[in-house]
């Protein structure tokens, strides 16, 4: 009788057990995208079922005296019964969450492909296209080898077209220099269409931008951006350097800034002065490239950064409720004298002031006169005007000079209004031209830019049909 009672109490025993298979917590390797943290507190509930669910009885019950367990055992069947319903109801609960979830997980994917949430990656063409090796970027340099000739070719002929100013010899020179290192965008196969030539300097910690170019049918794809992070990431993982200097043109400055760069230069000048070439009518630019950012993960990174600004927002706007229009719009809206409001009428408006403020800002010409002086500003030959004759530097020029001019000064009369007429534009720009040859000799590259601008500039007004029947003065 013993031995039946022993082996009744152990056999419950290993009943009333829980299940020591309970579901473990996934770490996620840095490379891979965190799941959505719905799915990770519904993890963490799972987790704590698994552990706590009842298991059908108390495990300390092989302690007892053994007529008690007996009586339980027999007394407590139905409530076994009853246990296991119970736990059998549960799983079918957890059962129905676990659905739950999954179309929460389905619906925000269908979300951040519907675009409504950020994608955890850049979705620029560029990008696309890499990942899907339709693209591709290659280090190249002049090592001898049969496809890295190819390729160089490509981006000497590239930014031969695309830089029709620099002198063809100079570029390819450069680009084949075994000093100097390139960055190809490249299809198949072997097409080049974009690329960047630069040369580090080793020890000194900053490199030189020496040409960068997409061709020109492919520059709404984002490759220029995409180009940039591609070499910055490659220069700090294989050198010392952390900074970039470049010249660049008046039309490709706004895309530097765009890439992180600035007129103001912080490297000590006896660290790069005599190393990287000096452009004339080029302006310098710096780049200071931060340790601790992967580049072309900065995408990726800001959409991260994006998403808890926007989860912070959520947690205390208001703007997502939606609000019932009047009831008194429902019959229409009626028009309402603005005078009627007493805060309106007590500020002083009046109707005449609603007037004054339709009538334009400036004159008729205004628009046309502007584009005139933004390609005047813009073009190549224009560097010597753009700004008043600094006195310390040329200390005799305003007593040669006794009527001075220059485009930003024109810049300021033009947002005056006192350019009613372009009569009175080309006098001051006429009056730029003549004091620069006034001044200096013929041969100069000054008075050679001077002639320059002043041709370009009529071109530009013969272009104008309302201005066309306007002639220099001889």
């Amino acid at each position: 009788m013993s031995d039946i009672k022993d082996e009744t109490v152990k056999r419950k025993a290993e009943e009333d057990l829980p299940s020591p298979a309970a579901p473990k917590r996934v770490k996620h390797s840095d490379s891979e995208e965190p799941q959505d943290d719905r799915l990770e507190d519904n993890d963490d509930q799972q987790l704590d079922v698994s552990i706590s669910a009842p298991a059908g009885g108390d495990t300390g019950g092989d302690e007892g005296d053994g007529d008690e367990a007996e009586a339980d055992d027999e007394e407590g069947g139905d409530t076994k019964d009853d246990e296991r319903e119970e736990r059998e109801d549960d799983k079918d609960g957890d059962g129905d969450d676990e659905d739950k979830d999954e179309e929460k997980d389905e619906d925000r994917k269908a979300k951040i492909e519907d675009g409504d949430e950020p994608n955890s990656e850049d979705q620029s063409p560029g990008v696309i296209e890499e990942r899907n090796g339709e693209i591709e970027f290659r280090v190249v340099n002049n090592d001898g080898g049969r496809e890295s000739l190819i390729v160089l070719t490509g981006l000497k002929c590239l930014f031969q077209k695309q830089l029709p100013k620099m002198p063809k010899d100079y570029i390819a020179r450069l680009v084949y220099d075994r000093t100097h290192l390139s960055i190809a965008i490249v299809k198949k196969p072997l097409e080049v269409v974009g690329g960047v030539t630069f040369r580090p300097f080793k020890g000194r910690r900053f490199a030189e931008i020496v040409f960068f170019a997409i061709s020109t049918d492919q520059q709404v794809k984002g490759y220029g951006a995409h180009l940039m992070c591609h070499l910055k990431d490659y220069v700090k993982a294989t050198s010392d350097v952390m900074y970039f200097l470049t010249y660049a043109d008046n039309y490709a400055i706004g895309y530097f800034k765009k890439q992180g760069f600035t007129k103001e230069i912080t490297l000590d000048r006896s660290v790069w002065m005599g190393y990287i070439k000096d452009y004339e009518g080029g302006t310098i630019m710096q780049c200071s490239m931060l340790p601790r950012i992967r580049y072309l993960e900065v995408g990726r990174l800001l959409l991260k950064q994006k998403e808890c600004v926007q989860a912070k927002i959520r947690a205390y706007s208001k703007s997502h409720n939606v609000h019932a229009p009047p009831k008194e719009w429902k019959n229409g809206i009626k028009e309402i004298n603005p005078l009627d409001i007493p805060a309106i009428r007590a500020s002083g408006w009046s109707p005449d002031m609603d007037e004054l403020a339709r009538q334009p800002r400036h004159g008729p010409n205004y628009n046309q006169l502007l584009h005139l002086l933004n390609d005047l500003q813009n073009h190549n030959s224009a560097w010597p005007f753009l700004v008043p004759v600094n006195r310390d530097d040329v200390a005799d020029y305003y007593e040669v000079i006794k009527e001075p001019m220059d485009l930003s000064t024109m810049e300021n009369k033009l947002e005056a209004d006192q350019y009613p007429t372009p009569e009175e534009f080309i006098r001051d720009a006429t009056l730029v031209f003549n004091n620069c040859r006034k001044y200096n000799n013929e041969s100069t590259p000054y008075a050679k830019s001077a002639t320059k601008l002043e041709k370009f500039m009529w071109q530009q007004l013969k272009a104008v049909p309302e201005w066309s029947h306007l002639e220099p003065e001889k």
